[in-house]
């Protein structure tokens, strides 16, 4: 895959130049080390070169230049040229519909722009959960350690997905004629970053600094207002903050055994997107403190650090189905 076409100027932004570009600033924020990653990618090579000709028929073949299996091109000529984006969190067939809508009454939509994973990228989605055990093995959790906890919660999220009708808003898109990619852990990996630097430069002593610190970002700050925003699912405003773990990346949540084996390796903290029962037992068990920062709100921040990127490019972009739009100046390039 080559990014060389990102550079060009006074040309329109091609679908292939927005897909390239989204998983260039998904690899640049990747919290894997970038051996890792690329030693991965190596892996997945060799992996296909040693396929029989009939099984490489059905290999994905972007998982050959692509680490996020849940970010895609799903709908549309990678040569299409893209003006306007109609963007958001679940675009599913309703916002499929409203895409075409919106083209009737004379604003055209080139692009629809998910955040969470449709069609193949759903039903590949536990695939990305791999790099979770290198957030745990960053914060002090021996990688064969949290690759163990990982592997079985791994098998379960493949088997959820099975059930799934992962095709619909994918049809209903090709249908309609309009082009469609999903944009998943790329993205996520932006909010990871942009959280974990902001974080480390601030340095919160305690929740309530580590709750005012994430309510100053404006997607949470509009989160509030929408009774979503971060909020202290275990310890208090005094309680001191300890090591802060970010875990904003991932696929989805991970394996409730983590909580035991962070608290050893001297996690104080966890700020999260979401939480279920179980993992917040776990954590309470074990005296971490949990900072639910708010799913959209989190997911919005990735997608608007992405999505910068393309304004800065001449796309012009309509929020939709969640998304708290929040631009950034002076980003173009190196958003996140």
């Amino acid at each position: 895959m080559s990014f060389l076409i990102l550079t060009r100027e006074g040309n329109e932004l091609k679908l292939k130049d927005i897909y390239e570009l989204v998983i260039m600033k998904g690899i640049e924020n990747d919290p894997r080390n970038q051996e890792v990653l690329l030693a991965a990618l190596e892996k997945e090579r060799e992996a296909f070169d040693d396929l029989k000709e009939s099984e490489k028929k059905e290999f994905d073949q972007e998982r050959l230049v692509n680490p996020f299996a849940d970010t895609r091109m799903l709908v549309g000529s990678p040569d299409q040229e893209v003006r306007r984006v109609l963007a958001g969190i679940d675009m599913e067939v309703g916002e499929v519909l409203l895409a075409d809508r919106l083209s009737e009454r004379g604003q055209q939509i080139d692009l629809i722009i998910a955040h969470h994973p449709e069609g193949k990228a759903l039903s590949a989605m536990h695939q990305v959960m791999k790099v979770q055990a290198d957030i745990l093995a960053n914060y002090g959790v021996p990688i064969n350690v949290a690759e163990g906890i990982l592997s079985s919660r791994i098998s379960e999220v493949k088997r959820g997905m099975m059930p799934l009708n992962h095709n619909r808003a994918v049809d209903a898109a090709k249908l309609l004629g309009i082009s469609f990619m999903c944009v998943h852990t790329a993205t996520d990996n932006l909010v990871q970053s942009f959280l974990g630097k902001t974080i480390d430069s601030e340095k919160p002593s305690t929740l309530g600094d580590l709750l005012k610190l994430l309510k100053s970002i404006p997607e949470y700050a509009r989160a509030v207002q929408l009774n979503a925003g971060p909020t202290i699912i275990i310890g208090n405003k005094d309680r001191r903050a300890g090591k802060i773990m970010v875990d904003m990346t991932g696929g989805t949540s991970g394996s409730a055994d983590a909580y035991s084996k962070m608290a050893v390796a001297g996690v104080g903290t966890v700020v999260l997107m979401h939480i279920t029962e179980k993992h917040r037992k776990e954590a309470e068990k074990h005296h971490i403190n949990v900072v639910v920062a708010g799913h959209i709100a989190s997911d919005s921040l990735g997608m608007n650090l992405f999505l910068d990127e393309l304004v800065a490019r001449g796309v012009e972009v309509i929020p939709c189905s969640g998304l708290l739009r929040e631009t950034r100046e002076g980003c173009a390039g190196s958003c996140g």
